[in-house]
């Protein structure tokens, strides 16, 4: 049985050369990157040679960067910092942010004296930004915006742009979450103007468990894993070198082959609208979607016209054809309320 793939806005299948040279990395890079002897400070090197690539692809500075064990500890890292480093007292932002985002500022806000503007949202799903210039007006306290670049369920684009320059007229800092797009697009944080953001390397083919946050330099990041004096003492614990390298090279390969994977993923994309809608006319697509200028190229979110004791086991019935895919975030998975981001919007 042939089987299909529909599911990588959740993960991504790591790439044959990054395998390599992660197993190269663990035969190779064995000793503590703390270490002084010799070993050490092979592995060592080897991060720090993975940073300031990394930093390149983004036209960072390699001291901007910090590795992380994946999208979620950046974001909760980048948010608790911003609020105890940085002075935040307000954080706008939207109702279908990623759980690591939404649920991290309930728990700033349960804590610490930071109050929360959630933005209004348009039937496809895009935030109000009329409404964000409002709110930056409307007071003097510090604030973050903090909006995810692509949504991770309905493909939405951010003009985040468009939005780091608002915030900054108003002396706001900005935090997004560029996990869907890092890889799968060209970015560049000094042209953007970002202040924070997070990747995660499962996302464009590269490992499980590694990540990286970007702060800008001079507004600093603090350390809330509690140990050693590792990642200039902003992350503690023995780093996890092959990973780290293995991301590097997933990111390198994802960048090269861009232009030529996107137009590959952009015409299969095509193909699935242009074939859902002449065999299934009632099909709605969600979000933008179906807006091939307005979403990404990568992600595409159906309402099917399906009885609801035909829709639960939908899923389960399209995996037994090979068939994978999702209906909704995978953080969600086993949740039987449906995409909170659809009953948002």
């Amino acid at each position: 049985m042939k089987s299909v793939y529909l599911d990588n806005a959740a993960t991504t299948k790591m790439r044959k050369e990054v395998v390599e040279c992660m197993n190269e990395s663990m035969l190779e890079n064995f000793g503590n990157p703390s270490s002084s002897h010799a070993y050490g400070r092979k592995a060592k090197a080897a991060i720090e040679a993975a940073r300031k690539s990394i930093a390149q692809f983004i036209n960072a500075e390699a001291s901007e960067i910090i590795f992380t064990s994946g999208g979620t500890e950046a974001d909760n890292l980048v948010l608790t910092s911003a609020v105890k480093n940085q002075q935040v007292k307000r954080i706008i932002s939207t109702k279908i942010e990623h759980h690591a985002v939404l649920n991290t500022i309930q728990s700033i806000t349960s804590k610490h004296e930071v109050e929360f503007a959630a933005l209004d949202l348009d039937e496809n799903g895009n935030p109000d930004v009329n409404q964000l210039e409002e709110l930056l007006e409307s007071s003097s306290k510090k604030t973050l915006v903090s909006l995810m670049h692509i949504n991770n369920e309905i493909g939405n684009i951010l003009d985040l742009k468009k939005v780091c320059s608002l915030a900054h007229h108003h002396n706001a800092l900005v935090h997004s979450d560029t996990i869907q797009s890092i890889g799968h697009y060209n970015i560049d944080v000094k042209d953007i103007g970002v202040d924070y953001l997070v990747a995660s390397a499962h996302k464009f083919h590269g490992p499980k468990g590694a990540g990286f946050a970007f702060a800008k330099k001079g507004l600093g990041l603090k350390s809330m894993i509690i140990g050693g004096g590792q990642e200039k003492g902003i992350r503690a614990g023995t780093e996890n070198v092959h990973s780290i390298i293995g991301m590097q090279k997933a990111l390198a390969s994802s960048l090269k082959n861009l232009e030529e994977e996107r137009n590959y993923i952009q015409e299969l994309k095509s193909y699935f609208v242009k074939q859902i809608e002449a065999k299934i006319p009632q099909v709605l697509f969600n979000g933008e979607s179906r807006n091939f200028e307005k979403s990404t190229y990568t992600l595409v979110n159906v309402s099917l016209p399906v009885e609801e004791s035909q829709a639960a086991l939908l899923l389960f019935q399209l995996d037994l054809k090979g068939i994978a895919c999702s209906k909704g975030s995978a953080c969600q998975s086993g949740s039987d309320q449906g995409s909170f981001v659809l009953n948002e919007i």
